[in-house]
Formats: structure tokens, sequence, C-alpha cells
């Protein structure tokens, strides 16, 4: 091969890379803009219909992006970034979205330049490192025993979702329930699996409430008219149904006469009773059936056995929940009768039937738990809240903001830090790194003030979803920062510049870290793809 064809064949594969750049970064910021108008408390919902024509409205990022049918892979990798980020600080999702499509515009300007892929992925790491730095710098410790900080961290996640206005009821629910299954002073996580948010249809939000003990939606099983009241409670759950057993194989007993059916009838009483009496011989009063797939769980015989026996009989338990019960309450699931012992059950000092009125049904309550696993080791426990709701589409935001609250408060006690919010951070960092890429010199110092420059992005969305003048707004921003008013942001509320800090606009340090660092790995992995492959 000659040197002239060498060369032809590098330029053409050179063109390819660069097509392929193009159109993944396209691909990328289209995602990253259809989400960008719901960022912050101005922003707009999105209505998402699925092809059955079920409805969902949120403007949460991570479950925008996850109803939406993506087929290209970089626009998939957005949506990557967005459960990644709500896994790691649970919110920020939007933002992370917002700031990864700014930084691939950033890219693509420094691309049409001339600069190679490696050396823009290498200054952009750089100054992710750098801001994290600066984000340290400005960050306002937490102390977990400070409940008005935390509740004010919760507030702010909550301003921007549908419940707005129940923020101020809301969050401190959010923080007392995980404040009741962590011990502040040693806790370096929260699983968020012992919070338990139990949706009930019907009433208002205003009703939603943090339960001491246990609520379950299920109904009890009044075919045979057992108990609905039950005091000191002896609580057993059970994975095996109580129903006469079936062949193994798909077989077919013939029954010719009256005797052999009888016979049979006598038998499965006989089974039904032994198992009845065995579980009243342990002192169960209360007994939990999970659900069963393969056949019924219990029968009409085998409730009204229960019933005589005076055993509350509880079926449908979703085989999701079975931990979290047997957490909460301290009882054993047993597999067979033959393990069920009264050493497995456990203790409620009251269990009972609460009628929510004549449309919407009862739920079940346990309390006082006091055989809870946590409660004997005082490490914490486990909460149930319930969420209450007027229809399903709200009971179902509900949910979702409880959820982010939740994890803006585990963020606080993961890293004990609290930033403003407001887009100041982005701002100070946007301002300190453009000072310090003038200090660098070269190409690096190029792309790092790109870098700076598309962190502006998030509070002129900001001001834009808010209906203000986002130029003029974002100007007097950066001219705050420079003064050295590291805690200027936006108040949307009255369309000015204010310190966030003494407005209590506050957000965990873990959210924006996790939100610049994620963002920039995902920009530097579209950044190094220079062909797309197809396989058969």
């Amino acid at each position: 091969m000659s040197r002239a064809e060498a060369g032809t064949s590098a330029k053409l594969a050179d063109e390819k890379g660069q097509s392929v750049r193009t159109s993944n970064i396209l691909a990328a910021r289209a995602v990253a803009d259809t989400v960008r108008t719901s960022l912050g408390p101005k922003g707009m919902d999105k209505m998402i219909q699925d092809p059955k024509g079920e409805v969902v409205i949120t403007n949460d990022g991570a479950t925008i992006l996850e109803k939406m049918k993506l087929f290209h892979p970089t626009a998939k990798m957005m949506v990557e970034l967005s459960k990644a980020q709500d896994v790691e600080a649970g919110d920020g999702t939007t933002s992370v979205v917002v700031i990864a499509g700014a930084l691939l515009e950033a890219a693509e300007k420094l691309l049409k330049k001339g600069i190679h892929p490696q050396t823009i992925t290498e200054a952009f790491l750089q100054a992710a490192e750098k801001a994290e730095e600066i984000l340290d710098s400005v960050a306002v410790p937490v102390d977990l025993s400070n409940r008005e900080q935390l509740i004010q961290a919760a507030s702010t996640s909550l301003n921007s979702k549908v419940v707005a206005q129940q923020s101020d009821f809301l969050s401190p629910l959010a923080v007392d329930a995980v404040l009741k299954v962590i011990d502040p002073k040693t806790a370096t996580n929260v699983n968020l699996e012992d919070i338990r948010l139990v949706k009930k249809l019907g009433a208002s939000v205003d009703e939603t409430e943090m339960v001491d003990g246990l609520v379950l939606t299920q109904k009890i099983a009044r075919a045979a008219g057992g108990p609905t009241r039950i005091k000191d409670a002896k609580i057993g759950l059970i994975q095996f149904c109580l129903s006469a057993p079936k062949t193994d194989m798909e077989s077919n007993v013939q029954v010719r006469d009256y005797t052999q059916m009888d016979r049979l009838l006598r038998e499965e009483r006989s089974i039904l009773a032994k198992m009845v009496k065995q579980i009243a011989k342990t002192g169960c009063n209360v007994l939990l059936v999970q659900k069963s797939i393969l056949r019924d769980a219990t029968t009409d015989l085998s409730l009204d056995f229960c019933a005589k026996a005076k055993i509350m009989v509880v079926r449908d338990i979703e085989r999701d929940d079975i931990e979290f019960i047997s957490k909460i309450i301290g009882v054993e699931p047993c597999a067979t009768i033959e393990s069920f012992t009264a050493e497995k059950l456990g203790v409620s000092s009251l269990v009972w039937e609460e009628n929510l009125g004549s449309d919407l049904g009862s739920i079940i309550r346990m309390t006082g738990l006091t055989g809870s696993t946590y409660s004997q080791t005082g490490a914490g426990g486990c909460v149930s809240v319930l969420v209450r709701g007027s229809n399903q589409l709200l009971l179902d935001e509900t949910e979702r903001s409880i959820h982010d609250a939740l994890c803006v408060v585990r963020s606080l006690v993961k890293k004990k830090a609290l930033i403003p919010g407001g887009g100041a951070p982005e701002m100070e960092v946007s301002w300190r790194l453009s000072e310090w890429a003038r200090s660098l010199g070269g190409i690096n110092a190029v792309c790092i003030e790109h870098f700076a420059e598309s962190l502006e992005l998030v509070p002129y969305t900001l001001a834009e979803n808010a209906g203000m003048q986002s130029v003029e707004i974002v100007t007097k921003l950066r001219a705050a920062h420079v003064k050295g008013e590291k805690f200027a942001g936006i108040n949307v509320k009255k369309c000015c510049i204010s310190d966030m800090v003494e407005m209590k606009v506050v957000q965990p340090l873990l959210v924006s870290i996790s939100s610049i660092k994620m963002a920039t790995e995902t920009v530097r992995m579209i950044l190094k793809i220079d062909d797309v492959v197809m396989c058969r």
C-alpha cells in the first residue's frame, strides 16, 4: 500500500469516526433536551402514556426516561446515567442528564475546532476532579442530630414535585422515618428497604402518616366469620398452603360411588383439621399466608377450622414483602407445617382491621411489635409509611416524591454535608474552574473553560423554566459569585438573586458531586466511541 492510499484510508476512518460521534452526541442531547423543561421547582410535568393506555404524570427525570421507548444505543446510555444517579443519590436525576447534555454540546464545539477526543476526555476528567474540590470547599457540615437541617434538604427536594404544597408536611415525615431506622451517631448508610411505603387510594395527601408498627393492605379472610381484632397477638407467617395436597403430576382420580367420595372428603377434612390443630397448639392467633400460584392458599374448609380455633387469617402476602414483615414483626417464615413452632412466632399487642370507607376497603394495622429483630439489638428498626392520595396518578407521584425525599436524607447520612441549591454550586464551580483554567494554559485550558461554561446551563434552565429573563439573571448570578458571594443562587419565587442558605434552599453535597462525576464519565465514554458495529 502506497503512502497516499494509507493517508486516504486513515482520512476516511477519521471521517467515519466524526460522523458516528456527531450522531451519538445528537441522540444524547435530544434526550437531555426532553427532560430539561422539567428541571427545578418551576419545571413542567410530563404526561406519559403507555401502549395499554395507562397514564403517568411526573417530573422525576429517572421515571420519565425509564418510561420512554428509546432505540439509539447512546440515548439508552442517558437512561442508564439517570438510573445510576437514582441509585447513588436518589435525587438530581434530571440535573445529571441536563449537565451531560451541556457537556456534550461543549465537546461538539471543541471537536469542530479540531481538538482530538482523547485530549477533551482527559481535560474533562481533570475538570471534574477540580469541581469536586470546589464543592467540598463550599459545603456546610451537617449534624444528623440537627433535625431542622435535614428537613430543609428534604423540603428542597419536594419543592420541585407535584406535591410541593405538602412539602412542609411530608419532609419531616421522611426525616423521622429515616432517623427511626438508623442510629444517628454511628450510621454511614440507610437501607431504604427498612422503610415500607404502603399506598392506599382515598383521602388527601395530608392524611399520609408514619405508622408505629405494620400496615397491610390485604383483607382479613372473613368467609367463615373469623375474628377481626385480636389483643396480645401471636403472629405466624407460613409459606405453605392450607389446602388438601394435589398430585405431583397431572393425573385424574376417578370416583365411582358415594362411599369413595365420602372417604375422599373425610380424608381432606382430617388433613386440614390436623394442620389447623398444629398451628393452634403453638398459641398462634394471627396467621399470615403467602400468596400461592399453583393452588389455593386456603380453602373454605380450612378457613372454617381457623375461625373455630379463633385464628385470624390474612391471605395473599406478597413474596417481596416476606423479608420486611419477618424483620419488623420478628417472625420467622415457615415453609412446612412440621417447622411451624412457637419460637418462630412474632408478638404484637394489638392487630385490627380498620375500615376506611365503603368504597375504599380496609387496612390491617399491627401495633406494639416487641419482637422486631432490630428492637432487640437497639440499632434502629423498621417503619411503615401509609401513603394516601385522592386519585391513582397523585398517589403514585406522592410515593415517588417521598422516596426521593428519603433518598436525600440517605445522601446526608452517607456524606454529612450540605450545599446551597438554586444553581449556586454550578455557578461557583463554573467561575472557579474558569479562573483555574486561565492559570493552566495550553489546549487543556480551552477544554476546561468549555466544561466550566457548560455548567452554567443549570442556572440558565432554572431561570428559563421559571419564566425569568435567563441571560440577565445568569449574568447577575455570575457577578455575585465573582464578588465572593458563594451561596448566591436564583430565587424563583421572587425572580431575583438571593442567599440560598438564608432562604433554606439546600441540597446534599453527594447529589451535586455524583451528578458532575457521573455526567463526565458518560460524556467521556460517548466521546471515545468512533464506530458502531452491528452484529446479526
